[in-house]
């Protein structure tokens, strides 16, 4: 039988058990609906209210800025709808490379003429131009600003601090999705000018189908889904009680095990890095993803020269029993393959393979999918 390695941790990661266990209770025993007043019900309010407290003493915000959701695409969609229509905003700036959660929100936005859509200068490696994104809004202030913090397929940091005091200068409306680096990196919005964050408990090993959205206090939006008075007014609807218990714990144990795992992590890319260069002539890396102090530290985007095979790549890898992607999970369905690197390089017929790392990865995986994906290219040397 061959051995499955898992590196495609971007798109979602694997449960840690300790957030199993602190799941369990309100999976077996605390089922009472938390909208309840008898004793049943204060019990599960109690630990989803302990569990909003947690997040916001991890982030340094009130909890009252923590609304939970089921996941990144839902908190991206609220903000930038309801944000749209709290602060009557016509104009929104972007990039073409955001997670499909963002860019077909604002396509959809911008069709209904509600919003006209500005996609910020951007270099060959995926960077923002910050100087033009100041003379937009210099021309367009009351905007909706719209980028991410990584890049979910190339790996490339955002200037989140300069582009919040951007934002505040000019009075716009700033959203960041901050799906793929919640739990990887540390987010003080004491010190942040953010107007709101999002947030998927499965990418930082918590259980699927649960997030948050962090909306500043003083930028107030209205709710997607009606109904209840759930979440703050926020939200309609019965709470996920497990899976918000489980990604506070998440959370605590990622910010707790931080640096360890970064360094574990980054030893392990190095080694990918050193490796590939080795055994395949030509191979590059696209955006920064190969820079371990600039890029988002859990993603490696491969570009491999032009073949025959490359079409097959993530097939050939799956055979060999090497989980990894072309881009965004999200988008596997889709015929026209990667949107990010369809928009940064334009014509191109390289392969490319994006292998994203967690903690549970070991140094033996690493080499293995090196000499498998060799062997797929065409090259049989044995590197480890």
């Amino acid at each position: 039988m061959v051995k499955r390695i898992y590196l495609d941790n971007a798109a979602t990661t694997p449960l840690d058990e300790e957030v199993f266990e602190a799941m369990k209770p309100f999976l077996l025993e605390d089922f009472g609906n938390p909208s309840s007043t008898h004793a049943h019900g204060r019990k599960v309010r109690a630990a989803i209210e302990s569990s909003r407290k947690k997040i916001a003493e991890l982030l340094n915000c009130t909890p009252g800025e923590i609304i939970f959701t089921s996941g990144g695409t839902e908190a991206d969609n609220t903000l930038i709808v309801n944000g749209i229509q709290a602060y009557g905003i016509q104009h929104a700036i972007s990039t073409p490379i955001e997670h499909h959660a963002v860019t077909h929100t604002l396509e959809i936005q911008e069709k209904k003429g509600i919003i006209q859509v500005h996609h910020v200068d951007m270099d060959e490696n995926g960077h923002i131009s910050l100087t033009h994104l100041e003379e937009l809004l210099q021309k367009y202030p009351n905007a909706l600003i719209s980028l991410m913090h990584a890049n979910n397929e190339i790996g490339n940091l955002l200037d989140i601090e300069r582009v919040g005091e951007l934002a505040k200068q000019y009075k716009a409306f700033f959203h960041s999705d901050t799906v793929q680096t919640m739990g990887h990196y540390r987010h003080d919005m004491k010190n942040l000018y953010v107007c709101g964050m999002t947030a998927g408990a499965h990418k930082f090993h918590g259980p699927k189908g649960v997030g948050f959205m962090y909306i500043r206090k003083d930028r107030k939006i209205g709710q997607l889904i009606h109904g209840g008075a759930q979440e703050r007014n926020m939200r309609g609807g019965t709470e996920n009680t497990y899976g918000i218990v489980g990604l506070a714990k998440a959370l605590e144990i990622a910010y707790r095990d931080m640096a360890e795992h970064e360094a574990h992590i980054k030893k392990l890319k190095a080694r990918m890095i050193d490796r590939l260069r080795e055994a395949i002539p030509g191979v590059a890396f696209h955006g920064d993803s190969a820079n371990l102090d600039k890029s988002l530290y859990t993603v490696l985007n491969v570009s491999l020269p032009e073949s025959e095979e490359n079409s097959m790549l993530l097939f050939n890898l799956d055979l060999q029993g090497i989980s990894a992607s072309g881009g965004s999970a999200c988008s596997s369905g889709a015929s026209t393959g990667s949107h990010v690197l369809g928009a940064l390089y334009p014509g191109s017929n390289r392969g490319a393979v994006r292998f994203s790392f967690s903690k549970n990865n070991t140094q033996e995986e690493i080499d293995l999918a090196v000499n498998k994906l060799a062997e797929i290219v065409g090259v049989k040397e044995d590197v480890s």
